[in-house]
């Protein structure tokens, strides 16, 4: 789309085509209308990066004009031209968004300099616009893919939550996509035009995450040769998210929640207190709840941050949307490889994926990489997709009834750490024919 069109707006003929010819000859395409009426027809049907616009016109007023383009064409700049002007209408126009405001006779030489900044400022407004957009549907609930149940019920529980300031806790295996979610309600949240800042808590010892979130001044320990900032500063009027929380050191975690109860906290080596702004969104791997019962996480600050609970369901939950998601990753990739063979895809459907979405990724990369045709074929999965039966947990399509309900019984009783119950209640069998399953397959 061209951005560099002008158009000029002016009931003087005359002055109009000496204007459009001036402007013309800088290499700008230039659209002529003789009232306002017909310059917004223009707008309606080209793309105009600047207007040139009288302030009296017959049917129009420049202000009223400039207000209308601002609101129905935001990226457009506008110069207001008057044969009478004073210096409290410039500054009333400036107000309102003129890029500027030209007295006729006065810059008539220089006109074409205004309009060359001018377009560069809409072709900067446009390019920073198209950036937004990407980022905006890079990290929005629809960039998350899945069919199933089990995510569509998560998205569904996050884009509820979203709008408030409520902290969420995000809960959910290694590769899951945590983040994505975090980003996600960000993007969808009122601090959306505010900072996302994300700390992995597992990334740090102890005392460099306490300076990493909270900051420190110039001198407060060895090595602090100047002051800075921390993460929660940074997050100020924005989202601050951290991951993996559960492996936060449990005296960090008391600071931690008097930040979060008062908003205030205190940069190391200094005694002031210091105000932010923010909204905390925390996500573990771990089970926090269990984690607090055993004493390995304040319950104070489980509580505090597990107001709204989400889970992410790992990708053996979410057996619908494997394929989706394989192909997905392979059109991202934009590489020589199309297509997933059949047979490869139902060793992807059948494999446990530990890993989760993040290792769906990376078998699905590396696989493209090994190719040598425009096909995944089940040679080219590692060696774990080729097993029957093993630590891996993978069932071949060839597999016999037998050798799949072993498997699943297997994995089910290591779901639920050898709860025969549990177990049973999963597998919807009493707990009697589990324990003759058990004796029948020697598990």
């Amino acid at each position: 789309m061209r951005r560099n069109n002008v158009l000029v707006i002016d009931d003087e003929e005359r002055f109009r085509k000496l204007l459009s010819r001036i402007i013309g000859l800088e290499g700008f395409e230039v659209l002529q209308a003789k009232n306002a009426r017909e310059g917004f027809n223009i707008l309606e049907n080209e793309t105009v990066s600047v207007v040139v616009c009288d302030v009296k016109l017959p049917d129009g007023n420049g202000l009223d004009i400039l207000e209308r383009i601002k609101k129905e064409y935001p990226l457009i700049e506008v110069i207001l031209i008057t044969a009478f002007g004073t210096i409290q209408d410039g500054v009333n126009a400036m107000k309102q968004g003129a890029f500027d405001y030209i007295t006729k006779g006065d810059n008539d030489d220089h006109i074409h300099v205004v309009v060359e900044r001018a377009a560069e400022k809409a072709n900067l407004n446009a390019k920073l616009q198209h950036l937004e957009q990407r980022v905006e549907s890079k990290y929005s609930f629809d960039s998350i893919v899945g069919e199933s149940d089990a995510i569509q019920k998560s998205i569904k529980m996050a884009r509820k939550v979203a709008k408030s300031d409520m902290s969420v806790l995000l809960q959910g295996e290694t590769g899951t996509g945590k983040e994505l979610f975090a980003q996600a309600i960000h993007q969808a949240s009122n601090r959306k035009d505010g900072p996302f800042v994300a700390l992995n808590c597992s990334a740090f010892p102890k005392d460099m995450l306490e300076s990493e979130l909270f900051g420190f001044k110039k001198g407060a320990f060895t090595g602090a040769t100047e002051s800075k900032k921390g993460l929660i500063e940074e997050a100020d009027g924005g989202t601050l998210f951290l991951d993996e929380i559960g492996e936060m050191d449990v005296g960090l975690q008391a600071k931690l929640l008097r930040f979060l109860e008062h908003k205030t906290f205190t940069k190391l080596g200094e005694t002031k207190e210091r105000e932010v702004d923010l909204r905390v969104l925390a996500a573990s791997n771990k089970d926090l709840k269990q984690a607090a019962d055993e004493g390995g996480f304040r319950d104070d600050l489980y509580y505090r941050l597990a107001g709204f609970t989400i889970k992410i369901p790992p990708l053996r939950d979410r057996e619908g949307d494997i394929a989706l998601l394989a192909n997905f990753v392979l059109q991202r990739l934009h590489s020589r490889v199309q297509q997933i063979s059949d047979e490869a895809m139902q060793r992807l459907k059948f494999y446990p994926w530990h890993g989760n979405v993040r290792e769906l990724k990376n078998v699905i990369e590396r696989a493209a990489i090994l190719s040598e045709g425009a096909v995944i074929t089940p040679d080219l999965l590692p060696s774990e997709f080729h097993e029957e039966e093993g630590s891996s947990g993978y069932i071949s399509s060839t597999s016999s009834l037998q050798k799949v309900e072993r498997n699943h019984i297997q994995r089910v009783l290591k779901k639920t750490e050898g709860n025969k119950t549990q177990a049973a209640k999963i597998l919807g069998i009493g707990t009697s024919t589990l324990y003759r399953k058990i004796e029948e397959y020697n598990l």
